[in-house]
């Protein structure tokens, strides 16, 4: 209350300096050529009234109401009545003043005050002048407004995006895993002897996933590390039917990018990979070129039993690509002369979207 108590003293007395400066500036101009002070004294007083009300009609109701809605049909309209009015009372007030300050007498009127224009004139200056401060004003603030709405919307934005990237990433871990169970539960059944080899190499990936990936970003060596460690699994798995060529020139610890990025597609490839002539063969290669990673997987598939756009873990690499890299990327997956292909583009992989980070 002690707050909103001394703003408005503070506005009642900002006015009120106003209000007194403007009655200044209406003594000097009425004082001007004339000796007779007090007439531009009594003058100046009775012409106030009317020069305040018509300020505060148009900046406090007319501009707010009409002007800043864009009701402009409207807005001319009631300030045409109020100019109307306004010269009418400054007309009365001149002709008062001349009848009770003047004693009737033209030569007891300074010059400039027996100019109906010149006060109209002097008292619009005054409406005019405020109403400009006014729109100004207005219009400063409903532009904080906008800005304030739209940087409250980008972080809900933000927020929702934020969100939406924790759940995918944890959509990962799930799908991961159930991939290896089974790939522990073929092994098993069949009583491999590098079960527990399987199962080791499987605890150091379930620690990749569960302290790295919770980074907004891991180095890319970091990364492909992560999926030779996966690949090497599944080699276990696979045995002497899989032929893996992995070619990762672009390793660079000073390339960063959103961990568990590559891995569905490099799933999908052990998953949906036939094995033709007693050999499943992948082949792997990612290059850095003019600040464009590409990296591209290709597994040997029969045409009939290819996924088309990919189950979940592609679809969920999809939308989280949309979310970090929008409008920098591009993933095609497609069947061509016995083999089923991913090839994943990304421009400027260092500029992550805020989304992540």
């Amino acid at each position: 209350m002690g707050k909103i108590a001394n703003n408005f003293a503070k506005r009642i007395l900002l006015q009120t300096l106003f209000w007194l400066g403007v009655w200044f500036y209406f003594m000097y101009f009425f004082s001007y050529s004339s000796n007779n002070k007090d007439f531009a004294f009594w003058f100046s007083i009775c012409l106030m009234p009317v020069t305040m009300i018509t300020t505060y009609l148009v900046t406090g109701y007319l501009i707010p109401k009409y002007l800043v809605a864009k009701r402009y049909r409207l807005f001319a309209l009631y300030t045409s009545y109020t100019l109307i009015i306004s010269s009418y009372a400054i007309m009365l007030s001149i002709f008062g003043c001349f009848i009770i300050l003047s004693e009737v007498d033209m030569d007891n009127m300074p010059p400039l005050s027996r100019n109906f224009w010149f006060v109209l004139a002097l008292v619009y200056l005054v409406v005019g002048a405020v109403s400009a401060v006014r729109i100004m004003q207005l219009g400063y603030r409903n532009l904080n407004k906008a800005q304030a709405l739209e940087k409250d919307m980008l972080q809900r934005e933000l927020f929702v995006k934020d969100q939406e990237l924790s759940y995918l990433k944890k959509q990962i871990h799930p799908h991961f895993l159930f991939n290896s169970l089974n790939t522990i539960y073929s092994l098993s059944v069949r009583r491999m002897e590098n079960t527990p080899e399987v199962i080791l190499k499987l605890s150091n990936l379930l620690d990749y996933l569960l302290y790295q990936t919770n980074k907004p970003l891991v180095g890319l060596d970091s990364e492909f590390a992560h999926l030779q460690d996966y690949v090497a699994l599944e080699k276990i798995r696979f045995r002497d039917t899989l032929i893996v060529n992995v070619d990762f020139d672009a390793i660079n610890d000073q390339i960063s990018l959103p961990p568990m990025l590559f891995l569905p597609l490099v799933e999908n490839a052990f998953k949906h990979g036939l094995v033709r002539d007693d050999k499943l063969q992948i082949n792997m290669q990612c290059k850095m070129e003019h600040a464009q990673l590409r990296f591209t997987i290709s597994n040997t598939a029969d045409e009939a039993n290819t996924i088309s756009g990919g189950g979940i873990g592609l679809s969920n690499l999809r939308k989280r690509l949309k979310l970090l890299y929008p409008n920098r990327h591009s993933l095609k997956t497609y069947y061509e002369a016995g083999k089923y292909l991913a090839e994943l583009q990304i421009d400027e992989p260092k500029k992550i979207s805020n989304a992540e980070v």
